[in-house]
């Protein structure tokens, strides 16, 4: 009996739409692999999911975005990025996006336009305002984390009333426990 080979990008492919390729994370990626999108360029329309978590991305580009518009789940935590691009407003039917642990500084704006999104996931980043009446006129919106984040007393104190969804905060001058 041999041992079992673990699958590579191709293989992805070829296991159908909801499928993603998580050993695409923790892989030391500096950019997206160009090799990928010629091997997957007969299914991006079926990719929902992928995961480039806990690399070492510090940009995404237009072509990701555009490419990959069928998206229902964008998972980068992990990673440097500081912005996004403003193809992220082709993801229209983007319902999660996780930006954990990166280094925003500002609140990637372009995701107030996406009418599906449901979370946001900003936790510990450098993020100190928020567009919350944009963020308020989100009707899909569920739930945005912003733990660890240093947010302005303005936010902390307007957001409330205003939103109809969860906003996690972590307490004013708290600190992310060490990794």
């Amino acid at each position: 009996m041999g041992r079992r080979r673990r699958p590579r990008e191709r293989d992805c492919a070829a296991q159908g739409a909801r499928r993603h390729c998580r050993y695409l994370a923790e892989c030391k990626l500096v950019a997206f692999p160009i090799g990928i999108y010629k091997v997957l360029r007969n299914v991006t329309d079926q990719i929902q999911l992928i995961t480039l978590a806990n690399n070492e991305l510090k940009s995404l580009t237009s072509k990701f975005m555009t490419t990959f518009c069928q998206l229902r789940e964008l998972r980068l935590e992990g990673n440097f990025l500081h912005r996004l691009p403003n193809e992220v407003s082709t993801l229209q039917h983007l319902k999660a996006i996780d930006l954990s642990r990166n280094q925003f500084r500002d609140f990637p704006e372009q995701l107030t336009t996406l009418p599906a999104l449901e979370t946001i996931n900003l936790e510990e980043n450098d993020i100190v305002d928020v567009p919350v009446e944009k963020l308020a006129a989100m009707s899909a919106l569920r739930c945005i984390n912003l733990r660890f984040n240093p947010l302005n007393a303005e936010v902390r104190a307007i957001a409330p009333p205003l939103i109809k969804f969860d906003m996690l905060v972590s307490p004013e001058g708290a600190r992310a426990p060490p990794p």
